[in-house]
């Protein structure tokens, strides 16, 4: 019963990232009516977490965890797309350290965290006292994953995978540190480990055929996933390759294609 919920996790990880970098990489004049109906869909989605916060079959699993990663690509889309982002778009300021750089990344994406955090508690609340959490759960382990490889990225990582970063946000790559490795890196990797074998047990432990253990399992799949794209982030691969032919913009899709050969 395990292997249908982690191809689940899977299918949906590689589907939702592709259609928003898709979507990202078309001409910006598509990126209103893309985010007006992706945001109309992620409404849709909202009310199916509402709708299926008492189902405890498999299927409802399913579909809370589906219904987060339609939720969390529209929030991503709305970043790469240069709306939602922070009231800082500038470069880094020649010569910040400490605090002053710390402070001016923070206000390149501090709206963008907000927005997320207030969705992940309007799905907590929609789903409170219910027993279908899987979509606030996802929806937390991604906003979990995010921070923590944003935070690698600001510390300094070998392999910063920015070559599908949109031109318009080009200014946040000058907050990004390329190093050997910072002492968080390890931190999240351990954790990320050991959140997915925590959900794996959880697995185990629930009834078999249940909600329950299909929501264990979608979570575990999610975390080994997370914890490997931050392991791209130390290892000299281009994930990046996995998605470049979902780039509508032959351009950048060269682009990306140079970048990775030039840095294996």
């Amino acid at each position: 019963m395990s292997l249908p919920p982690l191809l689940f996790a899977l299918l949906m990880w590689f589907i939702g990232t592709a259609a928003v970098v898709w979507l990202d990489s078309r001409p910006r004049e598509t990126f209103r009516t893309s985010l007006m109906l992706a945001g109309i869909v992620a409404i849709a989605a909202t009310a199916l977490v509402w709708a299926y916060g008492d189902d405890t079959t498999v299927s409802g699993a399913y579909v809370g965890f589906g219904a987060a990663i339609v939720i969390w690509g529209w929030h991503e889309m709305s970043f790469l797309m240069g709306h939602v982002a922070g009231p800082n778009r500038a470069v880094c300021p020649p010569g910040a350290v400490g605090w002053a750089r710390f402070k001016a990344a923070t206000a390149t994406v501090i709206h963008h965290e907000l927005a997320i955090a207030a969705t992940a508690i309007l799905l907590f609340a929609v789903t409170w006292g219910q027993p279908n959490q899987t979509a606030p759960l996802t929806f937390l382990l991604l906003f979990g994953l995010r921070l923590s490889a944003k935070f690698n990225l600001y510390l300094g990582v070998p392999n910063l995978s920015d070559e599908v970063f949109p031109e318009h946000l080009a200014y946040l790559k000058t907050y990004f540190r390329k190093r050997r490795l910072n002492a968080l890196f390890p931190v999240s990797v351990g954790v990320g480990s050991g959140v997915a074998v925590w959900a794996w047990l959880a697995a185990q432990a629930a009834p078999m055929g249940s909600g329950a253990q299909a929501c264990a399992m979608l979570i575990a799949g999610l975390t080994v996933l997370g914890v490997v794209e931050h392991l791209f982030l130390v290892l000299p691969l281009r994930d990046t390759k996995a998605f470049s032919w979902a780039i509508n913009n032959k351009k950048a899709a060269k682009a990306v294609a140079i970048e990775c050969v030039g840095r294996e």
